[in-house]
């Protein structure tokens, strides 16, 4: 079900009218119809079943993959400001694995809608887990909440980080360890 642009551009120009006076609100006459579109765009995850599409016969493998730093844009469900980051996928391969674009799209797909980041990172582990059958599995998001960076405690160099491990990441602690370590690798080299 897609949201009624109309009606969301209705109810965001009678938002402004109680916000602003007149001349400040007959100048942004054009904002309502742009947030319509934009809050469109931004939670056009809504309803969308995150699976990885394009799946492959795996090869014979027991090494870790890791794709990192899949861009990640939400909308935090409690203030409706935005959130930004990257996500970090490593698995061991099981039966299939997944072209790095289906990752990506998979962590958009969980991510454009009104969100938490905890949630996120277990519904994009979730679906990996379920379309992709590895023998383990782990997520990571690192991100930066304008909901702490501009309003309440104005923490601008905040960060928040989640992770989610399941079947052999969960059970084996220097996989998991190994995962954790390359995951961060270039955090590190950045601060």
């Amino acid at each position: 079900m897609r949201p009624d642009a109309a009606r969301i551009e209705a109810l965001v120009a009678e938002l402004l009218s109680e916000l602003l006076d007149p001349v400040e609100a007959k100048r942004l006459a054009k904002t309502p119809a742009r947030v319509a579109e934009s809050l469109g765009f931004l939670t056009s995850g809504i309803g969308s079943r995150a699976t990885a599409q394009t799946l492959a016969a795996a090869p014979a493998s027991h090494g870790m993959v890791i794709t990192r730093d899949i861009e990640l844009y939400s909308m935090c469900e409690h203030h409706l400001l935005p959130f930004f980051g990257r996500c970090h996928v490593g698995y061991v391969a099981g039966a299939r694995t997944a072209e790095p674009g289906e990752l990506a799209r998979v962590v958009d797909g969980v991510a454009r809608r009104l969100q938490l980041q905890e949630r996120i990172t277990e519904e994009v582990a979730a679906a990996l887990y379920e379309a992709l059958e590895p023998k383990g599995l782990g997520v990571v998001i690192e991100a930066h909440h304008f909901c702490m960076m501009m309003r309440g405690v104005e923490q601008q160099r905040s960060s928040i980080e989640t992770s989610a491990v399941l079947g052999s990441f969960r059970q084996d602690a220097a996989l998991r360890r190994s995962f954790f370590s390359l995951a961060f690798a270039h955090s590190a080299e950045e601060r």
